[in-house]
């Protein structure tokens, strides 16, 4: 195998254990991940529908984040996600790291 195609490879699964980890771990919220780390599980599935139509492959936003969450963006939301916090929105406020 090639170089090249060794780190596509080697990337690409990267991905799907970091996509994986997170569908797993719902008891993270997108919003520490966007406080600690500066973007989060809409954000992987923006950075996913941007690559597939640099590509040529049209994809909605909802098509990339059920790729993303492994069901409908509504169903994981209605499933997992809670309030936020006066000190998580303050947090995400000054952070400056939104995606």
């Amino acid at each position: 195998m090639d170089e090249d195609r060794a780190r596509i490879e080697y990337e690409a699964a990267v991905y799907r254990r970091l996509r994986d980890h997170l569908r797993e771990r719902t008891d993270v919220q997108n919003i520490d991940l966007m406080n600690l780390a500066g973007f989060c599980r809409n954000c992987l599935s923006n950075w996913y529908r941007e690559a597939a139509e640099a590509s040529g492959e049209t994809m909605t936003k909802d098509e990339a984040r059920e790729i993303v969450y492994g069901m409908p963006y509504e169903e994981w939301r209605a499933l997992h996600q809670t309030e936020a916090s006066a000190e998580q929105k303050s947090a995400f406020e000054t952070s400056g790291k939104h995606g």
